[in-house]
C-alpha cells in the first residue's frame, strides 16, 4: 500500500479512534454479542446476527486504522515541490476557481474540501507549480485541464 500523508490533527484523531476501538470498542460489542446469544437460537436470532456484523465492521475499521496510521507520514510539506499532500491549492478548472486542500479521506479542514492525492486530479497536479496546466482524465472518461493558481501551507 502506498503512503498516505496526514496531519497531526488527523494522526491524533486516528490514533484515539483506533485505541478505543482495540479497547472498549471490542468490549462493548462482546458484551452485546453474549447478550444475543443468551436470548436463545442463535439461527433466528436478529440481536445476535447485527452485534456479529457490527464486530466485523469495528475490526475492519481496526485493520484500515492500522494499516493507516503505521505508513502515514505525519507533518506539514514544503512549498518548493509544488503540489503535494498537506497543502492547499487553489485550482482553474475549465474556468471555475477550487481552493483544496490536497490530502487523505481521513483528513478534514475547516474551510476547505479535501481533494485526494490518489484521486484522478490528485495524481494529475501532484508536483505542478503555480501557473502550470495539467490534464486529469475523469472517471468518466472526460479530459479536464487544471490550472494551478496558488499553494499555500494549510
Amino acid at each position: 500500500m502506498s503512503e498516505t500523508w496526514l496531519s497531526q490533527e488527523a494522526y491524533d484523531r486516528l490514533k484515539a479512534e483506533f485505541e478505543t476501538l482495540t479497547t472498549t470498542g471490542r468490549t462493548d460489542i462482546a458484551k452485546e454479542i453474549e447478550t444475543a446469544r443468551a436470548h436463545g437460537d442463535l439461527k433466528e436470532n436478529a440481536e445476535y446476527h447485527a452485534a456479529k456484523e457490527e464486530q466485523g465492521k469495528m475490526e475492519n475499521r481496526i485493520r484500515q486504522l492500522k494499516q493507516l496510521l503505521d505508513t502515514a507520514t505525519i507533518g506539514t510539506p514544503t512549498l518548493d515541490a509544488g503540489v503535494a499532500p498537506g497543502l492547499i491549492v487553489t485550482l482553474d478548472m475549465d474556468g471555475d476557481e477550487e481552493t483544496y486542500l490536497v490530502g487523505s479521506r481521513e483528513d478534514e479542514h475547516p474551510e476547505h474540501e479535501v481533494l485526494s492525492a490518489e484521486s484522478p486530479i490528485g495524481k494529475a497536479l501532484m508536483g505542478a507549480s503555480v501557473g502550470e496546466t495539467r490534464k486529469a482524465t475523469l472517471p468518466n472518461g472526460a479530459m479536464l485541464s487544471i490550472t494551478v493558481k496558488d499553494i499555500s501551507a494549510a
